[in-house]
């Protein structure tokens, strides 16, 4: 394996940070996919046996799935966790009143918790914006025996029209790189997490103009942070072509974009409970895992 760290197509994490906080006040009117995949892993609660005392929703963003575990387990407590000030008052504002949550800025790398405190850890589209080793260390060191971590990210294909129509013009990077699920679950095992179960799922989302497109993905935070990428502002003749590129696929009118939606649960170390896999879903243990792709290079 590469090593992550040294990878300019990785996101930047305080960059990440700060467009999330340019991205607070839009969030919640353009995160169709957040939502979507927030609500895959509520929807996988019911199928595991968990009493948890401590809850923590890592990349809480504006607050939404720390509010709906601190309404399905109301004897927990709910620790909603984001690197972004300007999320954690969004996510604040959304909490208010919800006596058994509490907002705490911190990062997905060093986590400002106890070890071997949590039961549950929900760490919703968290993994595109840091290094997943870091994440799942700090998963690792944060649950006890038999916790559970559940995550939701995106797949090397997600993008890929995006990242196509750029390579037509120049090569820089200008979508920042994304894991594919075997290295996923190669991570996690390494990290000390047991039993990494991971699936796979794509959505297709169709815009009639790239404008729309982009307006969506700042007003989500889902800008190009890559460490690599260019500093300097894009000239009107690279943006024309880029434009181009993307609407020569167009087909009656509108043109596609790929996201590639990866989920997965682990446990932490110890003799985690057995849980039954949600209906209509294929579960593929990691170590049954074929090498996809690796990640090459969200959007600049």
């Amino acid at each position: 394996m590469a090593n992550l760290a040294a990878s300019d197509a990785l996101p930047a994490a305080r960059d990440a940070a700060k467009a999330f906080d340019r991205a607070s006040a839009s969030f919640r009117d353009a995160s169709f996919v957040h939502d979507e995949t927030r609500s895959r892993l509520l929807d996988r609660l019911p199928f595991v046996r968990l009493a948890p005392e401590t809850i923590v929703d890592l990349g809480c963003a504006d607050g939404r799935a720390a509010f709906a575990l601190a309404a399905r387990y109301p004897d927990a407590r709910v620790l909603a966790v984001d690197a972004s000030r300007a999320m954690c008052a969004s996510a604040a504002r959304t909490l208010a009143g919800q006596a058994n949550a509490t907002v705490l800025g911190g990062d997905a790398a060093r986590l400002p918790l106890a070890g071997n405190a949590v039961q549950l850890m929900l760490a919703n589209l968290v993994l595109p914006w840091c290094l997943p080793n870091a994440l799942f260390a700090e998963a690792a060191r944060v649950l006890d025996a038999g916790g559970l971590l559940l995550f939701a990210t995106v797949g090397p294909d997600s993008l890929e029209q995006i990242r196509r129509a750029w390579a037509a013009v120049d090569d820089r990077i200008h979508v920042h790189g994304f894991f594919d699920m075997h290295d996923l679950g190669d991570l996690a095992l390494a990290a000390g997490l047991q039993e990494p179960v991971l699936d796979v799922d794509r959505l297709e989302l169709s815009y009639r103009d790239v404008g729309d497109l982009v307006s969506d993905l700042r007003a989500c935070g889902g800008v190009n942070v890559a460490a690599g990428r260019r500093k300097s502002l894009t000239g009107t003749g690279r943006w024309k072509g880029f434009e181009r590129a993307v609407l020569a696929n167009r087909r009656d009118g509108r043109f596609t974009v790929t996201i590639e939606l990866i989920l997965g649960q682990a446990w932490g170390a110890g003799a985690p409970p057995r849980s039954a896999e949600p209906p209509g879903e294929i579960a593929v243990p990691a170590a049954g895992i074929g090498r996809v792709r690796r990640p090459a290079d969200p959007a600049g």
